[in-house]
C-alpha cells in the first residue's frame, strides 16, 4: 500500500498509503495493515527505549491486573518524536472514517480535522494523559482481549506497529481481533504483520451494513502466548487518559 521512494519521513510514508484501499478494509472489517510503516533502523530504536525514565510516565504489568502477562509503559509527554510525528500524521487521514461511522452508527459526535484540536477537547475534559505505550512480551507472555478505551472522549480507531520480527525475533504472539455481531458468536481474526508493520483497527465499535442497514458490531484486540523470544509492539492511540 506505500509507494517506494528515497528515505521518506513519516508525514511522506503516511501520505503515500493506498488510503482508499485502507478504508475499504476497515469498513469490511474493521482493521487494515499499512507494510512497512517504520524501517528495522526505526523499530530497533523505539524497542531501546523500554525501560525506566523520564520518557514514560506509567508501567504496567499485566499479571497484577488480570490484563494478560507481559508488561508495557506509557509515554510522557513530551513524546518521542517519531511516536508524535506518527500520531499527527495518521489522525487527519482517519478522520474520515471516523466521522463515517459515528453518522453510520446514529452517533452525535464528531471529530476535528486536526490532532491538536482533538486533544484540547480532551484535555478540557481531564483526560490529559499521553497514551501511546511501548509494550514488551517474553515467552509465555500474552495480552487479553480488551479495549482501551480511558474516558469519556473515544476516537473509534488506533494504530499498534510491530517492533520485532516474527520467527526471528519471537515465535508465537499473534496479533488477535474478535467481533461480537449482535445474536451471533465472535468471530476472531489473527492479523498478519511483518516487522515495521502497523494495523489500524477498531477501538469499540463500528458500524456493520446488513439487510435492513447498519448495525453496531464490537471488537476487541489481544496478542495471543509468547512460545519464544521478545515481542515489542508500539502502541499509538489517539485520545488521552483520564
Amino acid at each position: 500500500m506505500l509507494k517506494q521512494t528515497s528515505s521518506p519521513s513519516i508525514v511522506e510514508r503516511v501520505a503515500a498509503v493506498d488510503w482508499d484501499n485502507v478504508y475499504a478494509s476497515l469498513d469490511r472489517q474493521g482493521w487494515a495493515v499499512l507494510p512497512g510503516l517504520l524501517s528495522g533502523g526505526e523499530c530497533e530504536a523505539t524497542s531501546a527505549l523500554y525501560g525506566p525514565g523520564e520518557t514514560f510516565r506509567g508501567h504496567v504489568v499485566m499479571a497484577r491486573h488480570g490484563f494478560g502477562q507481559g508488561e508495557y509503559r506509557y509515554f510522557a509527554y513530551p513524546l518521542p518524536v517519531l511516536v508524535g510525528q506518527l500520531r499527527s500524521a495518521l489522525y487527519p487521514q482517519l478522520v474520515p472514517v471516523a466521522n463515517a461511522w459515528h453518522e453510520r452508527m446514529g452517533m452525535d459526535v464528531r471529530f476535528p480535522a486536526e490532532h491538536a484540536e482533538f486533544l484540547e477537547r480532551c484535555h478540557k475534559a481531564g483526560q490529559a494523559r499521553a497514551t501511546p505505550l511501548l509494550l514488551k512480551y517474553g515467552p509465555g507472555d500474552y495480552n487479553c482481549l480488551h479495549q482501551d478505551l480511558y474516558g469519556e472522549h473515544v476516537f473509534p480507531l488506533q494504530v499498534a506497529v510491530l517492533l520485532s520480527s516474527p520467527g526471528k525475533d519471537f515465535d508465537g504472539g499473534e496479533f488477535v481481533l474478535t467481533e461480537q455481531r449482535p445474536r451471533m458468536q465472535s468471530r476472531a481474526s489473527v492479523v498478519p504483520l511483518a516487522k515495521g508493520d502497523a494495523v489500524i483497527f477498531a477501538v469499540n465499535s463500528r458500524p456493520h451494513r446488513g439487510s435492513r442497514g447498519d448495525y453496531r458490531v464490537k471488537l476487541r484486540h489481544g496478542v495471543s502466548m509468547v512460545r519464544s523470544g521478545k515481542r515489542h509492539t508500539l502502541g499509538v492511540i489517539f485520545h488521552d487518559a483520564a
